[in-house]
């Protein structure tokens, strides 16, 4: 089965169409346009990494919460509680960092720059006085990396490894729900 987009055919293959991410071809024919309207040929019209890396970054975040909050969803349905459910929050002035919360444990996802992910686990304190030249909190921070591939594939890496983002989320949610269990 094929379909038309424009003058592109698009090929399907069980039901699922090949093509996925069209900006790069978006940006062909902007840069194709833009030769042709001005005569100049520019040469240094290669694909913008940073800018490319920055959006990945942002829609793989996205992609991972989405999965936290259906799977914390099923949990807090399953578990049949008001008390001790998982909450999960965005954190405000960020594009898509996010927390999950529940019995005073936080674990918060958030961009460090482009092509780096941090989750950080925070516990509260449990001392009314913290001790004096003590943080209130005790964290523990992991790092997802991003890395280019031949031909521009780009892969996430916790601590050089693949990374599958359902694998992920499953790791996170049960170490979450077990560390913040009262």
């Amino acid at each position: 089965m094929s379909i038309a987009v424009g003058n592109v055919s698009v090929k399907a293959s069980g039901g699922k169409f090949l093509m996925k991410n069209l900006e790069w071809v978006k940006d062909l024919v902007e840069s194709e346009r833009r030769m042709e309207e001005t005569g100049i040929i520019d040469l240094s019209a290669i694909p913008d990494e940073t800018r490319d890396l920055e959006a990945k970054t942002f829609e793989f975040l996205k992609r991972v919460k989405e999965s936290f909050i259906e799977y914390a969803s099923a949990f807090n349905n399953l578990k049949n509680s008001t008390v001790g459910g998982v909450k999960i929050y965005g954190i405000s002035n960020t594009i898509a960092d996010f927390m999950l919360f529940r019995n005073g444990y936080k674990l918060l996802f958030s961009v460090v720059s482009p092509g780096k992910i941090a989750m950080t686990f925070q516990t509260q304190a449990t001392q009314f006085v913290p001790p004096v030249n003590m943080n209130h909190t005790a964290t523990t921070e992991e790092v997802l990396e991003a890395q280019y591939g031949p031909f521009g594939e780009m892969t996430w890496t916790y601590r050089g490894t693949h990374v599958n983002p359902e694998y992920l989320v499953r790791y996170y949610l049960s170490r979450f729900v077990r560390e913040s269990a009262k």
